[in-house]
């Protein structure tokens, strides 16, 4: 009997214990599991938006997220005490856009976008380097480099900005042409290459014509390195937007952008592009290397995606479209990008493939083009799309077709079209009446290496008014269309024109109010609700762009009487608010006045601005 109970008892702790174990097992793989799973939704499935993979959402160490605030106004002491407020850090306060870049807690994001002021809140998110695949200068030589160097066109002095992961400035094919710059990822001032890209981009660009390694398209530009890419090739576009604005700032006229993202970064990285490309510099970006081999699709990158940016595609050595290369209708212009042999970090050199090889083929010869022939995006973009050569590719390919700096500055077998540049005063002013102006321009024949035909200028209103490389003259009042032409012995015809205003007002800049917007605010606190209209006024000049730093006031009558006044940031704009009028009946109206516009050294247009605004209940 106590035999069998004993063997009874031990089966009982045998079986107390395989219930223990089998319990923990289970125990440990529900944890596991569920953690992992966890952690796996944290990844498929981010906080913020399911467009944005977890490595684009940029936490911050703190936890806090990273993000591009934009606001009405030009940011201040307000807006920056706004994003401090709701426990942000603040990175940036831009004057190129009005915005702020900071790290701020998630729940605060949905707060800032009720805020009137704020006109958008977008994820700082990532851009990457367009992967350079290791694989001769092939590239240079297809696009007609060697005729032009040649000829001394060199894009001497030019300055050609790189955004991207920094340049080795100690390479022997760089030295001289390194001109300067910054590293935003890191907040300082040596923006030395730690990844390559950088480097590799640079000298396709600009590697020196001394008789070793390679040679860039433009190899008497200046080189700039800003650093926005970190040694792993990626970067924050709160970066990348500070860069641009350095760019203003120090008067560069080209950037490469050989990065992106698949993902829109937002409508303050857009306008940063935009207002630099206002501000006079030409962008060039790689359009991506999202394609497939058949090139169906829409999957140019982005900024290349931007109105604003040259997209450039990739080209083989057969002139075909390299199979990686991103298809579709913002393709603007195909390069050499398969094999390209350039700098690298170290003093060597190394063949890369991709469109970031590509893209500085075009910014190399958008270089040469503004020392030689023409000055201002917009006519560079126009040389560079009526020169390129057909490869007989699909537009959504090649764009205009493969870039050629040869033809851009005048060494293909037709007739180039005459330069022309007003020496006085600067295109685009409008100057008093009876002012002599003086216009200079030049003409080249190809065929005969001299121009055998007359230039010939001629106004919009005026008619003829000149002939022969220089003269002055007066213009009556209006906006003139000024175009040089010629015709050579062979009867090509070559032209180009500009546009200048002469006015009857005094001083040498005009000025403008061209719209009021109005809105209500509506603060609902308590049984009662307090109204407030808030007036945006818009200031431009003759040519349609922002004047900043214009002293306005205005005078609010109906609802409530108040005055108030302002200085128009960099979007032209400066906002007014009335006073609160609590519950007003309905249609109690809201009036705003204009009453001064004034800035030193500009005229008020006051015939032709908008003077007023209401708003009713």
């Amino acid at each position: 009997m106590y035999l069998k109970l004993h063997s009874k008892h031990l089966e009982v702790n045998k079986m107390k214990n395989k219930i223990i174990i089998i319990s923990l097992l289970l125990l440990i793989i529900m944890v596991f599991f569920f953690g992992c799973n966890k952690l796996m939704d944290g990844l498929i499935t981010p906080t913020f938006s399911d467009q944005e993979s977890a490595q684009d959402k940029s936490l911050s160490p703190e936890g806090l997220v990273k993000v591009l605030i934009g606001f009405k106004g030009k940011p201040g002491p307000a807006e920056q005490s706004l994003v401090k407020g709701v426990g942000g850090k603040i990175k940036y306060t831009y004057f190129l856009v009005p915005a702020i870049a900071a790290s701020i807690p998630e729940a605060a994001i949905e707060a800032l976008k009720k805020n009137p002021n704020i006109t958008n809140v977008d994820l700082d998110i990532k851009a990457y380097a367009i992967d350079a695949e290791l694989d001769s200068t092939w590239g240079v030589k297809r696009i007609g480099s060697e005729t032009v160097h040649d000829n001394g066109n060199k894009g001497t002095g030019v300055k050609v900005a790189v955004i991207d992961s920094g340049i080795d400035y100690t390479h022997s094919d760089l030295d001289d042409n390194y001109a300067g710059g910054y590293d935003f990822a890191n907040n300082d001032n040596d923006p030395l290459d730690d990844n390559g890209h950088g480097t590799h981009v640079a000298g396709t660009i600009a590697a020196e014509d001394n008789e070793t390694g390679v040679v860039g398209v433009a190899p008497e530009a200046d080189l700039y390195a800003l650093k926005v890419l970190g040694a792993d090739g990626s970067g924050n576009y709160s970066d990348i937007i500070a860069a641009l604005q350095w760019c203003v700032s120090n008067g560069i006229q080209i950037t490469n952008n050989s990065y992106g993202s698949s993902s829109d970064p937002g409508t303050t990285v857009k306008q940063a592009f935009d207002n630099a490309y206002i501000a006079g510099i030409l962008h060039v970006a790689a359009a991506g290397n999202s394609g497939n081999p058949p090139g169906r699709g829409d999957n140019v990158i982005y900024p290349a995606r931007y109105t604003s940016v040259i997209a450039v595609a990739a080209s083989d050595s057969n002139d075909k479209r390299a199979n990686f290369s991103s298809t579709g209708p913002d393709v603007e212009l195909i390069a050499p990008g398969v094999n390209i042999r350039s700098t690298l970090p170290g003093g060597g050199y190394g063949n890369y493939s991709g469109t970031s090889m590509a893209s500085p083929h075009v910014a190399g010869t958008a270089a040469v083009v503004w020392e030689a022939v023409c000055s201002s995006p917009d006519s560079i973009r126009s040389q560079l799309q009526t020169t390129a050569e057909d490869l007989g590719l699909s537009p959504n390919h090649q764009g205009y077709g493969l870039v050629r700096v040869d033809y851009a500055v005048g060494s293909q077998p037709v007739n180039q079209a005459p330069t022309v540049s007003i020496t006085q005063p600067d295109n685009g002013s409008i100057f008093v009446s009876g002012v002599s102006i003086t216009f200079t321009g030049s003409a080249i024949d190809i065929e005969d290496g001299d121009l055998t035909g007359s230039l010939t200028w001629t106004s919009s209103i005026d008619g003829t008014i000149g002939n022969g490389g220089s003269f002055s003259t007066s213009l009556s009042d209006g906006t003139h269309t000024i175009t040089a032409a010629v015709i050579d012995s062979g009867g090509e015809n070559g032209s180009d024109s500009i546009s200048i205003t002469v006015g009857s007002t005094s001083g040498t800049k005009v000025m403008k109010v061209e719209g009021i917007n109005l809105e209500f605010k509506i603060d609902a606190a308590g049984p009662n609700k307090f109204y407030k209209a808030i007036a945006t006024i818009k200031i431009i000049d003759a040519n349609g762009y922002p004047v900043e730093g214009v002293s306005v006031s205005g005078l609010w009558t109906g609802a409530t009487t108040d005055a108030d006044s302002g200085i128009t940031d960099n979007t032209g704009q400066v906002i007014f608010q009335s006073d609160r009028v609590k519950n007003p009946t309905s249609g109690t109206t809201f009036t705003i006045t204009v009453n001064s516009v004034s800035k030193t050294g500009w005229t008020y247009d006051s015939e032709h601005s908008v003077k007023s605004n209401s708003i009713s209940v």
